[in-house]
């Protein structure tokens, strides 16, 4: 080999091996979320954001307040986290690992059912304007509702509060159970982020969904009135609060729930790897860009202030 040729490669080598040792060293912003928002996350935000910065993504979802409890018993350590519902953000303040949280999008509960169920004529046909009940039909022999465990998810508890909201809007008493059997009914309950898998697969006909989660999913789903669906704060006083339900905690006393809006919130964790990239994310997230993606992605505009 000739000099010439020797230095050249000894050039290409040092070249490589200086991109390896930056690739080595990009930053990775990990980001923990509800397991609802697994789409706009994964397929989107996180993609979107590390390409404008230059940093790698790496997303983690499971029902809020679980993930909530990881978190705050460091079992899991993250940058960000994005909750639904202020519940799970709570978790955290309790524990000294977050201050503010900032709300960057909104949605509201919905029926999420499989094209192709034996039950899907039906359920095309309800909606706000039909004569045909969409609860009349969940109650049929032979269907099968799936939901998510209220004890570790928000959406879970939230499908309970719609369905007692149902029986005071349509005066149907017991609609609630009708419908779910047992609050903790393991037939019916599965994790978060395989619901809409196991509705998608044809092993339920419906499912409680949030209607941004739903629409990423592309799946048909039931328009409820804002009376039930907890999207409109103007009808908590009317509505929202007057219902509730009792659930034992993992400490074994009973703990009361009541609803909560709706609004997803994202905040920074004190124990974050990477701080300043961690608030650059919560900021990117209520940018157009961001906030464009929410909304291809079925997502409302937050609501509320940070909290």
């Amino acid at each position: 080999m000739t000099a010439k040729k020797f230095k050249k490669s000894c050039l290409l080598l040092l070249l490589g091996l200086s991109l390896g040792s930056q690739t080595a060293l990009a930053e990775t912003l990990t980001v923990t979320y509800a397991g609802s928002m697994g789409v706009v996350m994964d397929n989107g935000l996180g993609p979107d954001f590390a390409k404008q910065h230059h940093v790698d993504y790496q997303g983690q979802g499971q029902g809020a307040y679980g993930m909530a409890r990881l978190l705050a018993a460091k079992k899991v350590v993250a940058d960000v986290f994005v909750s639904i519902t202020p519940g799970p953000i709570d978790v955290l303040k309790q524990a000294g690992l977050v201050d503010q949280a900032q709300p960057v999008a909104s949605t509201r509960m919905v029926i999420a059912y499989n094209p192709r169920s034996r039950f899907a004529p039906q359920l095309a046909k309800t909606g706000l304007t039909t004569s045909l009940p969409w609860w009349k039909i969940l109650t049929e022999p032979g269907f099968r509702f799936g939901r998510t465990d209220p004890t570790s998810d928000p959406q879970g508890q939230n499908i309970i509060f719609t369905l007692k909201l149902a029986e005071n809007y349509y005066q149907q008493p017991g609609l609630a159970q009708k419908i779910m059997g047992p609050v903790i009914n393991p037939q019916q309950i599965a994790a978060e982020g395989g619901l809409l898998t196991r509705l998608q697969a044809g092993q339920i006909d419906a499912a409680s969904g949030y209607e941004s989660a739903t629409r990423s999913a592309k799946l048909p789903y039931i328009v409820l009135p804002d009376e039930i669906n907890l999207s409109n704060p103007d009808d908590s006083q009317q509505w929202y609060d007057k219902v509730s339900f009792t659930l034992t905690a993992q400490t074994g006393q009973q703990k009361i729930y009541r609803p909560q809006p709706l609004v997803f919130y994202a905040v920074v964790l004190k124990n974050a790897p990477h701080p300043q990239l961690a608030r650059d994310f919560v900021h990117y997230l209520m940018s157009k860009p961001a906030q464009k993606i929410f909304k291809d992605n079925g997502y409302d505009q937050p609501k509320g202030k940070p909290f």
